[in-house]
């Protein structure tokens, strides 16, 4: 197996297939050993598990992910650089899949962790689509933007508290690990990134209306929860009556509420269906 790619090498490499990294996938690709070494250990990955990494790029991540587990599987959408992925991890124990993470069965690979540089542009829905669609990936630890990653991990009352904030915890516990600066990628974002960890946890029961919730509760964040639930609740009366069965009152904002709150405000209305 090759040794971790530094900078030069993967300029070299996206210059010998004569690619360019592209903006509308959002690649930008870890190019710093020691960034790498750092993600895989405190994904703290056992030598007898399997590894999904989603966004495999030119294989950077891949190869330390290879040297720490049993076995990858390196998920790439962009076609032009499969071949060249293929390449890198040569000799190593990594099955390459050309796939799109948002339209491909993430659970069909027998992984139970994933560790990815995720693209900015699908992060948070990368994320909760493990979450909430392979049960048996039981922890994830990417790379993310650091505005992104500081939301999903975000708690009630938090500026950068918002609707994917509230999906991630009904599925996982999620902890902002460490930063990682700009300068660990080619080409350099204009942002810097961090490592979050998501470590699984039960669902809550009666929840299947969470989402709706959610997400009309923070569509229009200024107003109280009487009036912007008033769409999932038929009307602003029937809303406000249902706050209050849930405990919650009316004129409180979604940035107010957790999980809890939240799960109890969906049952609520739910019963006065």
């Amino acid at each position: 197996m090759s040794s971790l790619l530094g900078r030069a090498r993967v300029r070299e490499l996206l210059a010998s297939r004569a690619i360019r990294p592209s903006k509308a996938l959002g690649q930008s690709f870890v190019v710093d050993p020691n960034t790498v070494a750092k993600i895989v250990r405190l994904a703290e990955i056992a030598p007898s598990e399997e590894i999904l990494e989603i966004g495999a790029g030119v294989g950077s991540l891949t190869l330390g992910l290879a040297g720490a587990a049993e076995r990858v599987v390196a998920l790439e959408k962009d076609d032009r650089l499969v071949a060249l992925l293929r390449e890198v991890v040569e000799g190593a124990a990594v099955e390459v899949v050309l796939g799109d993470a948002l339209k491909v069965d993430l659970g069909a690979f027998g992984a139970t962790k994933s560790v990815s540089n995720l693209p900015y542009s699908v992060a948070a829905r990368v994320v909760l689509k493990v979450l909430e669609e392979a049960p048996r990936i039981e922890e994830l630890t990417v790379m993310v933007q650091k505005e992104v990653g500081e939301r999903l991990a975000a708690s009630p009352g938090s500026k950068v508290y918002g609707a994917s904030s509230v999906l991630v915890a009904a599925h996982a516990h999620a902890t902002i690990l460490g930063g990682v600066s700009r300068r660990a990628f080619y080409p350099v974002p204009n942002v810097d990134s961090v490592v979050v960890r998501f470590g699984r946890r039960p669902a809550p029961e009666g929840a299947g209306n969470l989402a709706d919730v959610v997400k009309a509760a923070f569509s229009q964040r200024r107003k109280s929860l009487r009036n912007s639930l008033a769409s999932v609740a038929g009307s602003a009366d029937a809303a406000a009556a249902a706050l209050t069965a849930a405990g919650v009152a009316p004129q409180a904002r979604a940035e107010e509420l957790g999980l809890a709150e939240f799960v109890s405000v969906g049952r609520a209305l739910e019963e006065r269906r």
